[in-house]
């Protein structure tokens, strides 16, 4: 568990919203400071405006290290079966994770769209990891028979980020055009099914027995 100072959690957790909803370029500290009611100087931190966006990154970071690594840490499995049930617990755990925290991802859609392009190697050192982890699992899956092979796995690992970065922060659009998303049970579900079918299909999964 992630333990830091309570008011500069509060600040992080602010800056982190703010930055999610407007962009680094676009916000600034005193944005964050008005907003908050909190003088950043006063709760410890006495950098500006980069080193609050950098000290943002790696706290989201942590968090889902924090929320991921149990799903992607040590996977053994003994059959076609434990491999998709494995896969399917990736795909959930990302799942839950990027709606229980919609700010994080967010916060790399920005980037995706240039924001804070002069900060680099953000991605080399807090995305990539992650990425790395998921798609060896896969590749050791394919690599014991388990999953098929031949599939470019690292593409496949990101069609998960960006499909679900895309449902989170967007939705779809429903019969009557209104746009609906990971507020909905219904909607959720939905989603978390076609995804594994994405899964089950592009990996060519054995269904689960208990599915």
């Amino acid at each position: 568990m992630i333990d830091r100072e309570p008011q500069m959690e509060t600040l992080l957790q602010g800056a982190t919203r703010l930055f999610a909803a407007l962009g680094y370029d676009a916000t600034t500290l005193r944005q964050i400071s008005d907003a908050l009611g909190i003088e950043p100087a006063k709760v410890g931190f006495t950098g500006n405006k980069r080193d609050l966006y950098l000290a943002v990154i790696e706290r989201a970071y942590q968090i889902e290290i924090e929320a991921m690594k149990p799903a992607i840490s040590g996977v053994a499995v003994a059959d076609a079966a434990q491999a998709a049930a494995a896969v399917h617990a990736i795909v959930d755990r990302y799942l839950d994770f990027c709606v229980a925290h919609p700010e994080l991802p967010a916060l790399w859609i920005h980037r995706w769209l240039h924001d804070a392009a002069d900060l680099i190697g953000l991605e080399r050192q807090f995305s990539q990891p992650l990425i790395t982890m998921a798609t060896e699992v896969l590749e050791q899956l394919a690599a014991d028979g388990f999953v098929e092979g031949g599939v470019d796995m690292e593409y496949c690992v990101w069609t998960i980020v960006w499909c679900v970065h895309g449902f989170v922060q967007g939705g779809v659009l429903d019969g009557d055009g209104e746009r609906v998303g990971a507020d909905s049970e219904e909607e959720l579900a939905r989603f978390r099914e076609h995804l594994h079918q994405l899964t089950r299909r592009v990996l060519r999964l054995t269904e689960d027995p208990g599915r």
